[in-house]
């Protein structure tokens, strides 16, 4: 996510910002919006990413602004893709342009999180999510077949889904897959169904649950090679012996998947939490009181922020390390 403005004595001239991959960079769209292009030549580019010095999907960024002949560039922070890291600023300093590096780094950073972790640590970002009962439990010990016991709200359970919409991918276990039969999309909410991704180490999902309906990508991690994929299914083998997470999350990056959102069950959780592989936690406290049944997953990092969700309280966590 990269935006550019266009500034000429003090007032703005231009500004664009990057829609959609393979489609126009922000400074590109911030060029074309300039009516009086006489003016680049005098003017100072903002732009939140260093501009790309390779041909990809598009030009290189560098070259327009140079050929343009803009003579000042801001730049919010340095982009990690290696097939940029640097260069574009080297190529803008070597055609003579004033480049200034690192205003408002730290919420450039926080824009393009996942783009950051999946380029610097070659993972996903990693987002668990669940809700527990005001006594600490993610589910009672006694379930109705016929029906889902709810812990939130029908606003927090919407808030859930327009997550969903923004993050690449979500992650389920078996006993959630078996148990709850989920569809893991975003039908309470409008966007992009995320890629569904589910682990299923002896093949106990039932053929006819949703998960494997081949409606969505879904990608199931299992312990045998024995599947053969199908048009909307991936079946990816791993040892669930150890580091299940590691071996996870490494797979998911060779899929191009930059964001992962964790929604359960406990154990499935737990492991990512030992395993010291996440980036945000998204918890959910409702009202309802369980007195017993599957504890909630433990986290020892201190709440970053909270928020009210009518009855519901949410709290967020951040890993430092």
């Amino acid at each position: 996510m990269v935006g550019s403005v266009i500034v000429y004595e003090d007032k703005i001239i231009g500004e664009g910002w990057h829609k959609k991959a393979g489609e126009p960079h922000a400074e590109v769209n911030a060029v074309n919006s300039v009516k009086d292009k006489y003016l680049l030549e005098k003017a100072t580019i903002y732009v939140s990413l260093e501009p790309c010095s390779h041909f990809g999907k598009t030009p290189p960024c560098c070259d327009l602004i140079i050929r343009n002949k803009i003579p000042n560039v801001v730049i919010g922070t340095v982009d990690p893709n290696e097939k940029v890291a640097g260069n574009g600023i080297k190529k803008l300093l070597e055609a003579g342009i004033n480049v200034i590096v690192g205003v408002l780094e730290n919420e450039c950073n926080e824009l393009n999180k996942r783009f950051f972790t999946f380029h610097q640590k070659k993972r996903p970002y990693a987002i668990l999510k669940w809700a527990e009962s005001q006594d600490g439990f993610i589910a009672p010990a006694i379930r109705n077949e016929q029906k889902p016991v709810w812990i939130t709200n029908q606003y927090s359970r919407q808030l859930v889904h327009k997550w969903r919409s923004e993050e690449k991918a979500i992650l389920v276990g078996t006993q959630t897959a078996v148990d709850d039969n989920p569809k893991l999309d975003v039908r309470d909410w409008t966007g992009t169904h995320p890629v569904r991704v589910v682990l299923d180490r002896k093949n106990r999902i039932p053929k006819e649950n949703y998960l494997l309906d081949n409606q969505i990508k879904t990608i199931v991690f299992n312990e045998s090679d024995t599947n053969s994929n199908q048009e909307n299914i991936i079946f990816e083998k791993i040892n669930f012996e150890k580091n299940i997470a590691h071996q996870v999350l490494e797979i998911l990056f060779q899929h191009q998947i930059q964001s992962v959102i964790i929604e359960g069950g406990r154990q499935t959780i737990q492991t990512f939490i030992d395993e010291n592989l996440w980036d945000e936690a998204r918890i959910f406290k409702g009202k309802t009181i369980f007195k017993k049944g599957i504890k909630a997953p433990e986290i020892l990092e201190k709440v970053t922020k909270k928020q009210r969700i009518i009855n519901d309280e949410l709290l967020i966590f951040t890993n430092h390390d």
